[in-house]
């Protein structure tokens, strides 16, 4: 059913929400994971693959240290990380690569941006036919 479940991280406490829930899932389905993070920063969005930042760094250590974690409970996983606007690059991903579901952690609502802005998951949710879960962090 979910043979590749795409599991977007922000790299804040929201994402262990949505870790915890596809562990579960992915054990059950015997799925294999895409983890898959967007660096945002000014030294991402410039310079893309380039870049070269203690974001970049930093990033690229939280995603080995979740794929260990979901490696170490039998789950085949990868990690990815993409360059600039995390809303446009989650959907990139998702239209180029395929997957049977895309998993993501919402932080609720930030009332003036999300109305001027959009969020990440409202973004993702509008613009692909994958089904989507959405897990609201507590």
């Amino acid at each position: 059913m979910y043979d590749t479940i795409l599991v977007t991280l922000d790299g804040t406490p929201t994402d262990r929400a949505i870790i915890g829930h596809i562990k579960d899932l992915a054990k059950l389905a015997h799925s294999r994971l895409v983890l898959l993070h967007v660096a945002d920063g000014w030294a991402a969005r410039t310079y893309g693959q380039d870049a070269v930042s203690p974001e970049i760094s930093e990033d690229t250590e939280y995603l080995e240290k979740v794929r260990a974690e979901f490696e170490s409970a039998g789950i085949p996983t990868q990690a990815e990380l993409a360059y600039g606007e995390p809303a446009s690059e989650i959907i990139k991903w998702v239209r180029q690569k395929r997957c049977d579901l895309v998993a993501m952690s919402t932080h609720g609502h930030r009332l003036l941006a999300d109305l001027f802005l959009g969020s990440t998951a409202t973004r993702v949710r509008h613009s692909i036919n994958t089904p989507l879960l959405l897990l609201k962090a507590k």
